[in-house]
């Protein structure tokens, strides 16, 4: 019989999730309260339901029969996944570890409980108590269960303290919000996609997150690049740690999106995992970088199909992903690409919206108007054109 695949969420990036299973004959149904989300054009079924009511997509999952379920892209929707999972008997890492991964506050405390680096932290529901601790500056101040950078602001006084902390319960679904030490980087940071099968860790991948300091927050990624400038013992310690964590919540067999960084006190640290693929492309920019393809792999582990065997991985080239954004909104105007750039980097150019747009100001992930993948001759080359995105690339929007 043909396996049945559940997909949270209808934003563009399950496009290569939904692809992926119809060329394995995989039946896909999508479920989000937005039946006009894009996602939902291309899956065999949509149902309506809200992805963080579990109960209600449980009953959806029974009624379709389905084989296997996940959120790729799509962090609102990975603790239903786990929840669904665990009620129908599918495969997906423990509620009881997603639920701690899913949670920044409780996250931070497991890995504070077991030995791992861990910045100061302190997790919070009420406003007036945040503001009557006190605080060594700066911090940063992050909803507790929100991704794309949302209500994430960096805080160098008590004064900023009260508005940092409204962004952040703003864009919280359960009113909680974390502060804890701002890390400062010694190299670019990582957020990228790993795996795992039966708790090993067979595919793990870090890079070079950028930032655009001119947007509207300056926290939300604006281009990624691979390999990453981490030294390479930094990157082993954190390969083992990841491992660790692994094995630590049995998280048995998943795709990762996972975000470290090396602080300047030297030390390396894990600062978010999830058991999902990243959004922004990233499965796919590492499959045209290292012919491994992560997506294929969710897939089948998701229905309990057999798995291709993965290695950590090799690059092909020095390769980048640009998160075209515009830092003010209003009418976007055609995308202007130097053409003797173009031809020698630019792989691909997925842009979303057409002149005339309006397009919003790039205060999260969810302001993304398209991407760009990039291929350069070297890391150093790699890291010049991002460093210099307006030399040959303007985002026209009036």
């Amino acid at each position: 019989m043909q396996k049945k695949l559940m997909l949270l969420g209808g934003i563009r990036y399950l496009l290569p999730v939904i692809e992926t299973a119809h060329k394995m004959g995989v039946y896909v149904i999508t479920a989000d309260y937005l039946p006009d989300n894009i996602a939902h054009k291309y899956s065999d079924e949509y149902v309506n339901v809200s992805i963080i009511d579990r109960d209600a997509v449980l009953k959806v999952a029974q009624e379709k029969k389905i084989d296997g379920i996940l959120s790729f892209g799509v962090d609102p929707g990975v603790v239903t996944a786990a929840y669904v999972a665990e009620k129908m008997g599918l495969s997906f890492p423990p509620l009881k570890s997603v639920e701690i991964l899913q949670n920044k506050d409780k996250f931070r405390d497991f890995l504070a409980a077991n030995g791992f680096n861990c910045p100061f932290h302190k997790g919070y529901v009420n406003k007036q108590d945040a503001l009557s601790d006190k605080f060594d500056f700066p911090v940063i101040v992050k909803p507790v269960d929100s991704a794309g950078s949302k209500g994430c602001s960096r805080v160098d006084s008590a004064a900023e303290l009260p508005s940092a902390i409204d962004a952040a319960v703003s864009e919280s679904h359960n009113g909680r919000f974390i502060i804890e030490r701002f890390l400062e980087k010694a190299y670019a940071s990582s957020d990228t996609d790993s795996f795992s099968i039966n708790d090993e860790l067979v595919f793990c991948s870090f890079n070079c997150q950028h930032f655009d300091t001119k947007s509207p927050n300056p926290y939300t990624p604006a281009a990624y690049s691979w390999p990453s400038e981490m030294p390479l013992a930094a990157q082993k310690e954190l390969r083992g740690e990841i491992q660790r964590l692994i094995k630590l919540l049995r998280l048995g067999t998943s795709i990762y999106n996972i975000e470290t960084r090396v602080a300047t006190d030297g030390k390396p640290y894990i600062m978010e995992l999830s058991p999902r693929g990243g959004g922004n492309r990233l499965s796919e920019v590492l499959k045209m970088a290292t012919g491994q393809d992560l997506i294929a792999n969710n897939i089948q582990g998701a229905l309990g199909l057999p798995l291709m065997p993965m290695t950590d991985p090799v690059y092909n080239g020095s390769w980048a992903e640009f998160i075209v954004h515009s830092n003010q909104s209003g009418k976007f105007s055609p995308l202007e690409i130097a053409p003797d750039f173009a031809a020698k980097h630019l792989v691909q150019n997925d842009l979303w919206v057409k002149p005339g747009d309006e397009v919003s100001a790039f205060t999260g992930a969810n302001q993304t108007i398209g991407t760009l993948v990039l291929k350069f001759d070297s890391h150093e080359q790699a890291e010049s054109c991002l460093a210099k995105s307006d030399s040959w690339m303007k985002v026209n929007v009036s």
